[in-house]
């Protein structure tokens, strides 16, 4: 398996791949790290050596009558071989475990930050609604309608879990269709680019419904298993539940080279993601803002490098697009060196106003992997050239449903308790206007 970060890039930039580290808040020894690669070189010489030398005593030994000289070399070659071959595999071990915890270098324009405070608000689209009434939480306004039943659920599996019920529903594939329709037309994505001066494919993506379950393996190469007690497993088949739809699009093409005349390949991802939420007792209890199991719309792109950039920003602005057809006051974040997480190299969020909460709360969030995530998964690209190269990876919400239901409870309520469906979405539910 192939590593996340080239060993080639580190020794040449050692001190670059260090502060990009202390600066993501990843605690990594790179030091150490090229200590560990230069005695793996030295072994592996060794090992070699003594490989040749052994292959030419078998060679001889069989040739004629193996001498007592030929035979006392051979013991003594495979002693060497016996001390020097378990040495290797603990330093080439160590090496690859510690290679696989550094993180991703941050682009040049990433804010350098230590917490989530340091993060930019780049632009605040939208105004904050204005009521003339105290507004309802999404939790409030559900109970009213007994579209949310999150008793009977802790009952069934416990706490966090929500059976949702009724025209909820419906709204939640109201808009999955809207969104299905919007990334699917090549003329909206022109447009999106052209407004963003974009020069990017206006390739539609590609509807997919993926499994839901990998192999551990394939997770760790996605590096989005740690931490692992974010994740829930099925120990018996060495099967994790995915946490999001892009670990298992971004892992579709593991080992495989795709031809550079079929790029961007760009798909639009539904599942059904399960957390643990560890370490968030207490937190956002209320309602269905933070769940373990939440239904997800994810975006996820493979370019050729020179394209990769741009394919995140299209994201980003696709994003900010779909929250403002919905008509949905929001932020658009670019995210500190902190926040972007170990195998970015770039990260932006959105953020909605929530009248009930009565302050901006995350619904999406944008990553540009470069090529950290294929390196793993040995994803190439065959250039026209016949060059064969890693590709590029991007990932983005396209809504997580649940919290852009709440956005809409929330901000479309009325005095009366009622709640109007944003008008975009309206089509998708017979024509009505009030959910």
């Amino acid at each position: 398996m192939g590593h996340m970060l080239d060993i080639r890039f580190i020794r040449e930039n050692a001190d670059l791949v260090q502060k990009n580290a202390d600066n993501k808040s990843c605690k990594v020894d790179i030091a150490q790290l090229l200590k560990l690669d230069g005695d793996n070189k030295v072994l592996q010489i060794q090992a070699d050596e003594l490989r040749q030398k052994r292959n030419a005593n078998v060679a001889q030994s069989k040739g004629g009558r193996p001498t007592p000289e030929l035979i006392a070399e051979g013991k003594a070659i495979k002693d060497q071989l016996a001390e020097i071959e378990p040495k290797l595999k603990e330093v080439s071990t160590e090496f690859i475990d510690l290679l696989k915890k550094v993180p991703n270098m941050a682009l040049a324009d990433v804010p350098v930050g230590h917490t989530e405070e340091e993060n930019v608000v780049i632009k605040t689209i939208g105004d904050v609604p204005q009521f003339d009434f105290k507004p309802l939480n999404h939790a409030e306004i559900a109970a009213k309608y007994d579209w949310i039943d999150k008793e009977r659920a802790a009952k069934v599996t416990g706490s966090r879990f929500a059976y949702i019920k009724g025209n909820l529903v419906r709204l939640q594939f109201a808009i999955i269709n809207f969104v299905m329709d919007t990334l699917g037309d090549e003329q909206i994505l022109a447009e999106i680019a052209k407004t963003n001066n974009l020069d990017v494919s206006t390739k539609p993506f590609i509807p997919v419904l993926p499994p839901y379950l990998l192999r551990t393996d394939v997770y760790d190469a996605m590096d989005r298993l740690e931490p692992r007690d974010e994740r829930y497993a099925l120990q018996v088949d060495d099967l994790w539940l995915q946490g999001s739809a892009e670990h298992v699009l971004g892992s579709m093409h593991m080992n495989e080279i795709i031809e550079e005349s079929q790029m961007p390949i760009r798909y639009l991802g539904y599942a059904t993601s399960f957390r643990r939420e560890a370490g968030t007792y207490g937190k956002d209890m209320e309602g269905i803002f933070r769940m373990h199991q939440f239904d997800k719309l994810e975006i996820e792109s493979f370019t050729t490098s020179e394209n990769g950039l741009n394919e995140h920003l299209l994201f980003s602005a696709i994003q900010d697009y779909m929250m403002t057809k919905l008509e949905l006051p929001h932020q658009i974040i670019q995210k500190c060196t902190f926040d972007i997480g170990k195998p970015n190299a770039r990260g932006m969020d959105i953020n909605v106003y929530l009248p009930g909460q009565g302050k901006y709360r995350e619904t999406h969030t944008a990553d540009y992997m470069t090529d950290y995530q294929s390196r793993r998964l040995n994803t190439r690209v065959r250039r026209s050239n016949g060059d064969l190269e890693l590709v590029h990876t991007n990932d983005a919400t396209a809504f997580a449903l649940g919290r852009i239901m709440i956005a809409i409870l929330e901000n479309y309520q009325t005095a009366d308790g009622k709640v109007m469906i944003p008008k975009v979405l309206q089509n998708y539910l017979g024509g009505r206007e009030i959910l």
